[in-house]
């Protein structure tokens, strides 16, 4: 076994995330070094999805000329100051094919020489003395800290009796033609569920998609990881009788009898109705979870409840281990089910937070910010700047935020950008005013969310069921005032009347409560 000379940071997997977070790392000087087990980058996206197709947009004419802005729809792109390592020079495709992806990775590894040291898979992790000790590839390597960005390591496999049978996502035949006419059990309704099921269409006879718990659209949910619009039809053809089904039940037990499949369901949704179903193939869909294999007991991260994630603290370290921090679609704990930090559109804003908040620890590198005066007028002005512009503020909606922090004793502002709304909280808790922006959703509950009825008045803004943008006033770390601003067909929130006169008021009235009140305006 052969040690080497320690690092400040280690990243174990050169993965979009692991590439993104080696990228601000080396911009800005740090020592580090990238371990990857394969011998070259993006090792998930040369086998996952299956059938090719990824569902990360890539909106190449957006009519903006603006890079930051363009941002906004492209899903695919890793954050760097080069104009020829974006996604869209790669595909022109709306739904693009993971093999583009797979070489746009390669190229950006080998374009900014990041520091990636391949074919060196990591065996073992622990924590000793206070030092992270990485066993891999018959070497040994020190780190004072120790990000994880390996993705997902296997398939989550379900507790149901007989699932063995079944043939997992990451082992199922990609063409449809070998279903022909037969009767296929999906396990799952998430996105590799329906992507298998949109392969099957054309060639099974019978294709059931089953759960306990109800298809979660994307654009009801508006979490992009939940069911996309291009697999529709398979939904279509449920409600068009042809045989295809989208079941609610449990699955209690799958058997082979006479040469087929059995499975024994009870149904959520029937109050309790069993049944017996027949099948020729069974395939499992039912997503990942994160490889704890290598880690020590010395450091072995707390799980979030669903199992499958770490359990993370606001600035993405594990809440038991200090030191190991976790990048990449291993973020999501803190936003799960609700922004993007499952994606590369959201992680490579939070990796770019993320290497600031490092620097601040590691290299004693203050919090980058910016000072404005308490004017509300110009902080009006900021805010609307900041929501007009950014793309993080946009992908990252209802986690990312910028901090307004009023320093009593200068009368300025401080201004923090694209911090979690939960850190942010939490750092200034001690301060007497801080305000927060956001861009938020409105409410979920809607009965069609195709036929919204709309209220496009400043006073009834709160009701906006778009993106749109919300301000909070919080003194100590509880929130005493919230505004929201009118969502707008365009995005763009520069309307005197209907954005900017409110936004203005707010802020002089929230300024002016030096006293503890505030007034909670919607």
């Amino acid at each position: 076994m052969t040690a080497t000379s320690p690092h400040r940071y280690l990243i174990i997997g050169a993965g979009p995330a692991g590439l993104q977070l080696s990228y601000f790392l080396q911009r800005a000087g740090a020592d580090y070094l990238t371990l990857e087990r394969d011998a070259a980058p993006a090792s998930f996206f040369r086998h996952y999805p299956r059938h090719r197709r990824l569902i990360s947009l890539n909106k190449v004419h957006t009519a903006q000329d603006d890079p930051e802005i363009k941002l906004r729809w492209d899903w695919n792109s890793l954050l760097n100051d080069s104009p020829d390592l974006l996604f869209p020079r790669y595909s022109k495709e709306y739904f693009p094919r993971a093999d583009d992806l797979v070489d746009y990775l390669a190229d950006f590894q080998r374009e900014h020489k990041l520091n990636v040291r391949f074919s060196t898979p990591v065996d073992l992790i622990e924590k000793v003395d206070g030092l992270f000790v990485v066993h891999a590839a018959g070497q040994v390597f020190h780190a004072e800290c120790v990000i994880v960005a390996t993705g997902w390591g296997g398939p989550n496999i379900p507790d149901i009796p007989g699932i063995e049978l079944a043939t997992g996502y990451e082992d199922m035949p990609t063409g449809g033609e070998e279903f022909a006419d037969k009767r296929v059990l999906i396990i799952g309704k998430g996105n590799s569920a329906f992507e298998t099921a949109q392969a099957l269409l054309p060639y099974a006879a019978v294709i059931h998609l089953a759960s306990p718990h109800p298809v979660r659209l994307t654009w009801a949910s508006k979490h992009p990881g939940d069911v996309r619009g291009q697999y529709g039809a398979l939904l279509d053809s449920y409600w068009f009788k042809t045989l295809h089904g989208v079941l609610e039940c449990d699955i209690d037990r799958i058997w082979r009898e006479n040469g087929t499949f059995r499975a024994a369901i009870t149904y959520t949704l029937a109050e309790g109705e069993e049944a017996l179903l027949e099948y020729d193939a069974v395939l499992r869909c039912t997503g990942f979870r994160m490889d704890t294999g290598p880690f020590a007991d010395s450091c072995r991260p707390e799980l979030a409840p669903n199992g499958r994630i770490p359990a993370l603290g606001p600035d993405w370290q594990s809440v038991n281990v200090d030191g190991l921090y976790f990048a990449g679609t291993l973020m999501q704990g803190r936003d799960f089910k609700r922004a993007s930090s499952a994606f590369i559109d959201g992680f490579r804003y939070n990796l770019r937070t993320m290497s600031r908040l490092l620097a601040e620890r590691y290299e004693r590198t203050p919090l980058d910010h910016r000072e404005l005066p308490a004017d509300p007028g110009e902080l009006a002005g900021t805010m609307l700047d900041r929501v007009n512009h950014s793309s993080a503020l946009w992908t990252q909606f209802e986690y990312l935020c910028d901090a307004y922090v009023v320093d009593p004793a200068t009368g300025r502002i401080r201004h923090y950008e694209d911090l979690p709304e939960d850190y942010a909280v939490e750092r200034f808790a001690g301060e007497a005013q801080v305000f927060t922006l956001t861009l938020r959703w409105g409410r979920q509950d809607y009965g069609d969310v195709f036929a919204i009825q709309r209220h496009p008045t400043p006073e009834r803004a709160d009701e906006s069921a778009f993106l749109h943008p919300v301000i909070r006033h919080w003194r100590r770390g509880d929130m005493v005032a919230e505004r929201h601003l009118l969502e707008d067909l365009l995005a763009e929130w520069r309307h005197p009347v209907r954005h900017v006169r409110p936004l203005r008021a707010f802020l002089e009235e929230e300024l002016a409560a030096r006293d503890g009140t505030s007034a909670d305006a919607s």
